[in-house]
């Protein structure tokens, strides 16, 4: 779904509701299955930021496009949040396991620069002694 915002900023929900054709009910709705979470007002009004509006276009495609039922969007939500979790972990892992093998790499000419520390000596076996 194309994005229909202008501007940065955080929308009420009467617009909201106009600018992607949809009942303030609908929204209230998502809400209240936890699907979106907009901030509020003082006066306890809801404000909806543009990631708000990301995550709504999301549900909008799946409910719409697709006919995924508030159940399954939900489900939908939580596994995507999971992943994106699991590849911030990856990321991670892999910048440490970087960091390690430049550290490693840099005392190459230092007696304990394995990258795997060995407990004993390794013996490699000469040509004659396979034979």
């Amino acid at each position: 779904m194309p994005t229909k915002r202008k501007s940065k900023g955080a929308y009420m929900i009467s617009a909201v509701a106009e600018m992607y054709d949809i009942h303030p009910q609908t929204l209230r709705l998502y809400e209240r299955e936890g699907l979106l979470k907009p901030s509020r007002t003082e006066g306890n009004t809801r404000l909806y930021t543009d990631e708000d509006l990301e995550r709504l276009e999301f549900i909008l495609n799946l409910a719409r496009d697709l006919g995924v039922n508030i159940a399954g969007i939900a489900i939908i939500l939580q596994m995507r949040e999971r992943m994106e979790a699991m590849n911030r972990q990856m990321q991670d892992f892999v910048e440490y396991v970087r960091t390690e093998m430049l550290s490693r790499m840099q005392k190459v000419g230092e007696p304990s620069a394995a990258m795997v520390p060995l407990r004993r000596p390794v013996i490699v076996p000469d040509e004659k002694s396979r034979k």
